[in-house]
């Protein structure tokens, strides 16, 4: 995806939306030498994966997605929805305003990597949703530094993702926020499409994800969305929204 590891990172803030993203999918099945791909992708890679078969059945022929459940056009963007349902403070809305997230995040990139990852993985303190912001404070204020680090997450891994996004920076990374109203409004006229194709939708039983706002009620419509998925998996043990090594969990379900 644009922007993470050694992809380019376009100046332009509205070069980030899911079809922007898509269509860099559909280049790098071309430039892989193939026609047909199964595609998975995790927390924000799982809309562009979920996208990636909506828009283009005829490249993409299955998908995974991980954490986050496939969430069609609907007639509401979210961050209506959250301001609707009284919700001001998600993190979401934090990360809009160009320049803020990038202050607060870049201060100190090792802590900003351990803060993330820890606290929005199955490892992290119980809270009601991770991503909610107390009034007044900033999006790393209220989360907690690990005493030691989880298995799943290394000082080497540590070590590059610093290396990366001192490169970098999180500019790009946080464009992708800052296009979920102009995605949802290119994106309308697909609303009411279903994914066809053989599908799965995988994530941890701890993951925060699911306790993200209106998030657990759209479980029960899965099936309605996604007609080929056959099966919904929840992985024991870790569970986590943001990162973690899937090849440690065992499946149930």
């Amino acid at each position: 995806m644009r922007v993470y590891g050694g992809t380019t990172a376009p100046e332009d803030p509205t070069a980030y939306t899911l079809l922007h993203v898509v269509g860099d999918m559909v280049e790098l099945v071309k430039h892989l030498g193939e026609n047909q791909a199964v595609i998975v992708g995790h927390d924000w890679g799982a809309p562009a994966a979920w996208n990636a078969a909506m828009l283009r059945p005829d490249v993409f022929r299955a998908v995974v997605g991980m954490s986050v459940p496939f969430s069609p056009p609907g007639p509401v963007n979210l961050l209506d929805g959250l301001k609707k349902a009284g919700i001001e403070t998600f993190y979401m809305q934090y990360f809009q305003t160009p320049g803020v997230a990038e202050k607060e995040l870049e201060r100190d990139v090792a802590t900003s990597i351990r803060r993330i990852n820890f606290n929005g993985s199955g490892d992290g303190p119980d809270r009601i949703a991770f991503g909610v912001l107390q009034p007044g404070r900033s999006f790393l204020d209220d989360l907690s530094e690990p005493e030691f680090l989880p298995s799943w997450l290394t000082p080497e891994d540590i070590a590059y993702y610093v290396a990366e996004f001192s490169r970098t920076g999180f500019r790009g990374g946080l464009n992708w926020y800052r296009n979920i109203t102009r995605s949802w409004e290119l994106l309308a006229p697909w609303r009411g499409v279903v994914i066809q194709q053989p599908s799965i939708s995988l994530r941890g039983r701890a993951t925060t994800c699911l306790n993200f706002p209106t998030r657990r009620r759209r479980l029960p419509i899965l099936k309605t969305r996604c007609p080929g998925c056959g099966v919904v998996i929840f992985l024991k043990a870790l569970g986590t929204g943001f990162s973690g090594n899937v090849r440690r969990l065992s499946t149930t379900g």
